[in-house]
């Protein structure tokens, strides 16, 4: 098993798709990995340090991992396949390993969130893994999270806010109705 880290999520400017990129640690061989737009958002938020006002569902996992006494160990890259990559998520679960099948996607976001390292088997380095250089990826974007919601835009929605606070909702706990 090789060391990862989060090199960066990226937009791709050929197909608009999200795309995290790891690195091997102290080498120049990445993994790139197609993720999709919820999940690249939320990798994002988590490394530009925002927290966003409800939890996310990778949050709800942390808390009902954290619930429930267990601990993630680390995220493991275990195959590639079909140009498809996979993931298992190692939980300390009084003292046993416990493995968990995964995205890699979602596996990412657990790792961002609890601080757990991120493996990958050198099988799949040496089948996914590529060596990019400084200059090669141009045809990327690195992808900024998206900004809070602007005062104007609350304003505008103000009627909205207006017609939801106007609903009588007295009596809606009584099953009578």
């Amino acid at each position: 098993m090789r060391e990862m880290s989060i090199e960066s999520i990226r937009l791709s400017l050929n197909s608009y798709q999200r795309i995290a990129i790891l690195r091997e640690k102290d080498t120049d061989r990445y993994l790139t990995i197609w993720i999709g737009p919820y999940e690249a958002e939320s990798i994002s938020l988590r490394l530009h340090d925002v927290t966003p006002p409800r939890p996310q569902t990778p949050d709800l996992l942390c808390n009902v991992i954290e619930q429930l006494g267990a601990k993630v160990q680390h995220i493991l890259l275990n195959d590639l396949a079909r140009d498809t990559y996979y993931a298992r998520i190692v939980l300390d679960v009084n003292g046993d390993a416990v493995e968990i099948d995964s995205r890699p996607s979602d596996a990412i976001s657990l790792a961002v969130r609890t601080g757990a390292p991120i493996y990958a088997e050198e099988a799949v380095l040496d089948q996914g893994g590529e060596i990019i250089r400084d200059g090669d990826m141009d045809e990327t974007v690195e992808r900024e999270p998206e900004k809070p919601v602007d005062p104007a835009e609350l304003e505008r929605l103000g009627p909205f806010k207006d017609f939801i606070e106007g609903l009588d909702l007295s009596g809606i706990d009584d099953p009578q109705g």
